[in-house]
């Protein structure tokens, strides 16, 4: 899977393709908002895409591929990480 960081006037965006929680990811820094895909059987658990956050360390995350996966609780989980999840219906 690729994984693409966009730069734009000097915010960075990280779109990650269909994925895990990789041990490349050590290596993505200065994210203002991270897409991260979160849904089984081919991207992340939810306990996947908070380590994934919490490694890259995004202002903002969005979590996106998640079909009927619970994505509520994630704003919660990561708020003390100061990583701001915005929850969008993607159809």
């Amino acid at each position: 899977s690729n994984g693409y960081i966009l730069t734009l006037d000097g915010l960075r965006i990280y779109i990650a393709g269909d994925t895990e929680d990789i041990s490349e990811m050590a290596d993505i820094h200065d994210i203002d908002i991270a897409f991260l895909p979160c849904n089984q059987p081919y991207t992340m658990t939810t306990e996947q895409i908070v380590r994934a956050a919490r490694t890259i360390k995004p202002r903002k995350l969005f979590p996106y591929h998640y079909g009927q996966t619970d994505v509520s609780q994630l704003p919660a989980q990561l708020q003390a990480d100061g990583i701001e999840v915005r929850i969008r219906h993607y159809e």
